[in-house]
């Protein structure tokens, strides 16, 4: 008698566990995480078939929409091409060599008050588009792949993880009129707008990095490390080291206006 009733505690028990893990959301590793999130990721540069090296590693990027745009950040992108050298904007994915194979890129939509630009591909196979999530809320859990060192290891992504530090405002008034720059005051005079303050640490070239929740993978937003840090540090002598994301929503309008 014992037995079986020992028996019949164990099976319940069992039972109750399997219907906590049913009840539960799923919450994938972030390894698995990654690996999902890697094919979208590129490298965004030039392309010169004459000079040495041939690509120039610029920025990151990442694929969304249709599976041919690309999100990156506005500044990544090259203010002239040397047309008359062949010079072209292009790609390159994850773990490949520039020498073997890069796309070319088009210029479909420029926001430049929030510093993103959306590109597009035309030749090879669309590639896996990331899903794009909500808003973040602070203390979410999150992570961001790109290219911190640019191709000196080779086309190589690295992940970094934190979690959203603080949501604050894009621009913030300043102590006196003399810390005041002229950028600065056309970003006080713009719509209101926040970004996200990240506790994980974001290098140059992980700008245009996608910014995903660490669960789902979906993107939170786009790793900015010029744009909001000249408009929120500017008068700070020495950086602080703290990274920004810019929203997810922005992207979302951009690629609204193609159609994407």
């Amino acid at each position: 008698m014992f037995v079986d009733a020992r028996r019949r505690l164990l099976r319940a028990a069992l039972a109750a566990c399997m219907a906590l893990a049913a009840a539960a959301p799923a919450r994938a590793d972030l390894v698995d995480t990654i690996a999902r999130v890697k094919p979208s990721v590129v490298a965004i540069g030039t392309w010169q078939r004459t000079r040495s090296p041939s690509f120039q590693f610029r920025g990151t990027g990442f694929v969304v929409g249709n599976g041919r745009h690309v999100v990156t950040n506005a500044h990544v992108l090259p203010e002239i091409l040397a047309s008359e050298s062949m010079e072209t904007l292009v790609m390159v994915q994850a773990g490949e060599s520039p020498e073997r194979r890069v796309r070319q890129l088009t210029r479909l939509e420029i926001d430049s008050v929030r510093d993103l630009a959306l590109l597009r591909f035309d030749d090879g196979a669309p590639l896996p588009a990331l899903p794009l999530g909500e808003a973040a809320r602070e203390g979410q859990r999150i992570a961001f792949t790109g290219f911190p060192i640019g191709g000196v290891l080779g086309m190589v992504p690295a992940t970094h993880r934190g979690i959203v530090a603080a949501v604050t405002p894009f621009a913030m008034p300043q102590r006196n009129a003399a810390e005041l720059s002229t950028t600065m005051i056309r970003n006080l005079q713009r719509d209101a707008m926040h970004v996200y303050q990240l506790d994980a640490t974001a290098y140059p070239g992980n700008s245009g990095s996608p910014l995903y929740d660490a669960d789902s993978g979906k993107v939170l937003g786009i790793v900015n490390m010029v744009l909001v840090k000249g408009s929120k540090e500017n008068v700070l002598s020495q950086p602080s080291g703290i990274s920004y994301a810019i929203p997810v929503q922005f992207i979302k309008r951009l690629l609204e206006k193609v159609g994407g």
